[in-house]
């Protein structure tokens, strides 16, 4: 009942989301797929144009349980053949990403080059900031993690 002027960024971005989700959900249905949880590996052909989704921080004010939701609409909107990326300093976020794209090394002015690239476990190897953040958060949960570059 709140109208939409007054929702925050991130509220707006996830109303967005559902509406995405949707799209894909029909595309499912139409495919004969509905209910269905094809594997990562197995991308399903889009039924219309893919899409790319560019996500600022939607994890912003979320509750863990919820962004374990988002991590699943995002894998589901990839699923579809479309195209996720996401600006984002949540753990969880980065540990599930496919691709990681580090800009620094540091903030402001101090930044905007690619420091590193990769999946989370070339990233928890490559010794940039991120990269040793996300080693340790991911030994923390179990993860094989490689030995740091020097």
């Amino acid at each position: 009942g709140q109208p939409s002027p007054t929702l925050s960024g991130g509220e707006a971005q996830r109303i967005k989301l559902v509406t995405e989700l949707a799209k894909v959900r029909a595309d499912f249905a139409a495919d004969g797929n509905a209910g269905n949880n094809p594997p990562r590996a197995s991308r399903l052909a889009p039924r219309a144009r893919p899409t790319l989704y560019v996500l600022d921080e939607p994890t912003v004010g979320l509750h863990m349980a919820d962004v374990e939701k988002l991590i699943r609409v995002l894998h589901r909107l990839v699923d579809a053949g479309n195209t996720v990326v996401v600006i984002e300093h949540n753990l969880d976020i980065w540990a599930d990403a496919d691709w990681i794209i580090d800009l620094g090394p540091e903030g402001g002015d101090g930044g905007g080059r690619v420091v590193a690239q990769g999946t989370p476990e070339v990233m928890a190897k490559s010794g940039s900031h991120t990269g040793k953040v996300l080693a340790a958060f991911l030994r923390e949960r179990g993860r094989a993690v490689p030995v740091a570059a020097s």
